[in-house]
């Protein structure tokens, strides 16, 4: 069987991720190892800490760079995560400073938000009904 067990989010620093992701989104540490020039370094949701690891990855491939400005630029998320309520989600986030580019709107079966992580991506947050 086939499972996901390392998805990836390209920052432009990875010390200012770490910070935004554990410090703001809750996220904790799961690996934070040397690797060439940059780190090896992941966050885990606290609730599954042996679940899918998130790569805090350099943007370093100039490919990289131009697909990220592309997508903020559109106003598309880089990649999705689950919260249990989106709308406290998003209360307890703007209290921290957290920048949203878009409040959350209800879809019928989902509601999501979008943030901005400081890093060079806008980041969803949905709740399923």
């Amino acid at each position: 069987m086939i499972r996901i067990n390392v998805t990836s989010v390209y920052v432009d620093d990875q010390a200012k991720a770490l910070d935004f992701y554990t410090q703001k989104l809750g996220f904790v540490t799961k690996t934070d190892v040397p690797a060439g020039g940059a780190r090896w370094l992941t966050v885990v949701s606290p609730a599954v800490p042996d679940g899918v690891e998130l790569l805090l990855e350099p943007t370093g491939h100039p490919a990289a760079k131009v697909y990220k400005e592309a997508l903020v630029a559109d106003g598309i998320p880089f990649t999705q995560f689950a919260v249990d309520d989106v709308y406290a989600e998003t209360e307890r986030l703007k209290a921290l400073g957290v920048v949203f580019t878009q409040d959350p709107v209800d879809y019928g079966p989902v509601v999501v938000a979008v943030l901005d992580d400081t890093c060079g991506n806008l980041i969803q947050l949905a709740t399923m009904k």
